[in-house]
């Protein structure tokens, strides 16, 4: 598999992914599918957004969204990574993930946080593994098809940019 930063022609391919996980119910409170133009817009600023492509296509992107607009959080993300079920399993969530992790160290991003749902074991697992840690969960923080929803904080600091 193969790791690179996102160009706007893969917007159609990020929207895809991320319309799987809306789908699924497990990865986040949207329910209203994502179009290309959509994300198009995530790609090519100071957040960095990476795909990962097999023979086939993307499998795979992390992105990382603006946190806040307050000055004092510039250096502070919202890391975002979705696999399509037919990347699932094959490491790609985690060269997303350690991709990103990369590319907000290069531009100069000292921090970057996470928010899943504490049921989502596998997401739970692959931010431990690249040095997130969980901070805390927000109770009945938002609902989702009418069922409340816990909200589990994860943070990985970027000591090099401290």
């Amino acid at each position: 598999m193969r790791v690179r930063l996102a160009v706007p022609e893969d917007a159609t391919a990020i929207a895809a992914i991320y319309n799987e996980g809306i789908d699924e119910r497990i990865a986040t409170f949207e329910t209203r599918h994502r179009r290309p133009e959509d994300v198009r817009c995530w790609i090519g600023r100071r957040y960095p957004v990476v795909i990962v492509e097999d023979d086939e296509g993307p499998v795979a992107f992390a992105a990382a969204l603006p946190y806040s607009s307050e000055e004092w959080f510039a250096g502070v993300a919202e890391a975002i990574v979705f696999v399509s079920r037919r990347g699932r399993r094959r490491r790609a969530g985690h060269l997303a993930l350690e991709a990103l992790i990369q590319e907000c160290r290069k531009a100069g991003f000292w921090k970057l946080v996470g928010r899943m749902f504490p049921e989502n074991v596998a997401s739970r697992a692959l931010v431990a593994a690249l040095g997130f840690r969980e901070v805390g969960i927000h109770r009945f923080h938002g609902k989702l098809d009418g069922e409340w929803k816990d909200v589990l904080v994860v943070e990985r600091i970027i000591r090099e940019n401290l």
